[in-house]
């Protein structure tokens, strides 16, 4: 009991201390966000925003948002089995995704209580859905920007040892274990090794 109390101290501090800074971090990045805003429009006219519903704490949905770093209508250039049959990333696609930039709108859903700076990614509902008991311990925590998965091989890593590490990391949650997952995205952002196309369907084996 006691034990359960300290990590919902921890917890409550984490997110109470995630939303305000993430809303002190928006204003002074206002000018960064507008740039790519101002990029993307360019580039192709189309929508500034990737918006989806993700699977977050609680298998809850809710509407994640990340700067769009495909070109429109990008699903439709995909084959059966989910693979892309063209180049989908646009240029300005790439350089976000080389630093990790596309991901700054989800400071949004940081300051609404959606999301944390460190914890499970998002994933979609269907992928959610396809997990066994044990894996859902991982919806247990609000999902993150960052995550131990992010940084103990990011896309080298099947789906399936993904979410073994998401759950590791919720049952060993500490305030410490944070910031040492936040110190080692920097040099993940930095490791041109780690970049991949995202969302590989080949990888998703939890079923």
């Amino acid at each position: 009991m006691k034990r359960s109390r300290t990590r919902g101290l921890q917890l409550g501090i984490k997110y109470g201390l995630d939303r305000m800074l993430a809303g002190i971090m928006i204003l002074p990045l206002s000018p960064i966000l507008g740039a790519i805003a101002t990029l993307i429009k360019a580039e192709d006219g189309g929508p500034v925003l990737f918006i989806s519903e993700r699977a977050g704490a609680g298998g809850r949905a809710f509407r994640v948002y990340k700067f769009r770093s495909m070109i429109p209508n990008a699903d439709a250039y995909l084959d059966a089995d989910g693979r892309p049959l063209i180049a989908r990333v646009t240029r300005v696609g790439k350089f976000l995704r080389r630093w990790s930039l596309d991901e700054l709108p989800q400071l949004v859903n940081v300051v609404k209580g959606d999301m944390a700076f460190v914890g499970p990614r998002p994933v979609p509902l269907d992928y959610a859905a396809r997990m066994n008991e044990h894996q859902k311990q991982r919806f247990e925590m609000r999902p993150g920007m960052t995550g131990l998965a992010q940084v103990s091989g990011r896309h080298s890593l099947t789906w399936s040892q993904r979410v073994e590490l998401d759950v590791d990391y919720v049952r060993r949650y500490s305030l410490a274990m944070d910031l040492g997952i936040l110190a080692r995205t920097l040099t993940t952002v930095l490791d041109k090794n780690t970049l991949t196309e995202r969302g590989d369907p080949r990888k998703v084996d939890l079923g």
